[in-house]
């Protein structure tokens, strides 16, 4: 599990696209958002067009966000692979360098003690965690919020500052984890 503070693990996964990723594909980003997503969960559908909303806002001042599929396809088939291409397509991801990526395996999940969908990690320039938890407080309404966590912890890990509240629980459906 990791901690404010800890590094950005190594990661590689699959892409919607069908290419394979790493870390290092965000080396030249400034900050980076690794969000535990899904297809499946009503809370992650909520937040797809705002996650997109906030990496457009944030794409010229060199932030990356890459979303992660960590759960079980076999006991979610609207998690599987084909339906994550098609969600991307719906979104139109493929025009954007906004990636979704698959943790067939979920080792990636375990490594970053990701534990519902959506649930944000966010890293500095350096790749060290400075921001975990949730996007912001109202999943149900995006006219409700109230509070901003991620963005706000973007714009300060963006300006180089200390992260005011580094951690907020997530919100979210559990993991489907494999039996």
């Amino acid at each position: 599990m990791l901690n404010i503070g800890d590094r950005l693990p190594d990661f590689k996964l699959k892409g919607f696209d069908g290419k394979d990723y790493t870390q290092f594909d965000y080396a030249d980003k400034y900050a980076l958002a690794v969000i535990f997503t899904c297809n499946s969960s009503p809370i992650s559908k909520a937040y797809g067009q705002r996650l997109i909303d906030l990496f457009e806002k944030y794409e010229e001042d060199s932030m990356g966000i890459v979303g992660i599929n960590s759960n079980d396809a076999i006991q979610s088939t609207e998690d599987s692979f084909e339906q994550m291409k098609f969600v991307a397509e719906r979104l139109g991801l493929d025009d954007m360098h906004f990636l979704y990526l698959q943790d067939e395996t979920q080792e990636v999940a375990m490594r970053f003690g990701a534990k519902v969908n959506p649930e944000v990690f966010l890293f500095n320039r350096k790749r060290e965690l400075v921001y975990k938890g949730a996007i912001d407080d109202c999943w149900e309404n995006e006219a409700m919020v109230t509070a901003v966590y991620l963005e706000d912890a973007i714009e300060e890990a963006l300006d180089g500052m200390e992260i005011d509240y580094p951690e907020i629980p997530a919100v979210g459906t559990p993991i489907i984890w494999k039996k």
